[in-house]
């Protein structure tokens, strides 16, 4: 069928069999049309994740499963559109996306604390936060 299909991983959540079992689903089908998106920051909820149970290497264990795997710069929008781009000319494997990003990027007292992992800011964070991000999509624009 013509149409793709995209999914969101965290690198937490790759600690789950469930995830593995997908990936070896994917490859054994050629299922060329699925582009699986790794949000790779190195922290999840109870704090870095080789620490807690470690996935790595995960661009390794994607190419070992028989994934087509591109490793980019998951802030930079160019790199993202080019992975889509590169993934829709794969035929035969799905491919993988390695997002090296940072978590909370762009807010000072966020980035890189995995306590702020399902937590909420109180007013006076919020307002610091928006102005932060404000001040980022500003610089962009000039």
């Amino acid at each position: 069928k013509d149409y793709r299909v995209y999914s969101i991983l965290g690198d937490g959540e790759l600690e789950e069999g469930q995830v593995w079992e997908a990936a070896m689903a994917g490859a054994h089908y050629k299922l060329d049309n699925l582009t699986a998106f790794i949000d790779y920051n190195g922290l999840q909820i109870d704090g870095n994740i080789t620490d807690v149970m470690n996935p790595e290497p995960i661009a390794d264990k994607f190419a070992a499963f028989g994934w087509n795997v591109i490793c980019i710069d998951g802030h930079d929008l160019e790199q993202i559109k080019d992975a889509i781009e590169q993934a829709k000319t794969v035929k035969g494997k799905p491919t993988a996306v390695v997002c090296r990003t940072v978590k909370g990027k762009g807010v000072s007292f966020m980035e890189n604390q995995y306590g702020w992992h399902g937590t909420a800011p109180n007013q006076e964070q919020r307002d610091q936060a928006i102005a932060e991000l404000d001040a980022y999509l500003a610089g962009l624009e000039a």
